[in-house]
């Protein structure tokens, strides 16, 4: 749940960044984009991430940031007009910053947990 609330707020800020590049029109929008992230992450990500495993053995898995940019066009398709990306290349590119977000976000919390 924390991590749905966290890129919830992620798809908001980043779409303040660049407005005409990647677009959340409300922070209900971007909850359910969230959702359905998540989702994605549990029922399709895997499979593509099966069967393209010998291309991100070969990319030394960089593949798995086109897959991350994938997996955020499908919940953008899936929510429709008012979360939306301006190319696919944008999709990776914020997929990108999720990703290290993600990893500072994670690890803030671990410490506040060890301590």
């Amino acid at each position: 749940m924390t991590n749905i609330i966290v890129n919830a707020i992620i798809f908001v800020a980043l779409s303040g960044f660049w407005p005409n590049s990647f677009h959340v029109s409300s922070i209900w929008v971007a909850l359910g984009a969230a959702v359905v992230l998540a989702i994605l992450n549990v029922l399709v990500k895997p499979i593509i991430k099966f069967f393209s495993f010998p291309i991100t053995i070969v990319t030394l898995g960089l593949f798995s940031l086109v897959i991350n940019g994938l997996m955020l066009e499908i919940t953008s398709w899936i929510v429709g007009s008012q979360f939306w990306f301006s190319s696919f290349w944008v999709a990776i590119g914020i997929a990108i910053l999720m990703s290290i977000i993600d990893v500072i976000v994670n690890e803030f919390f671990s410490h506040q947990h060890s301590d």
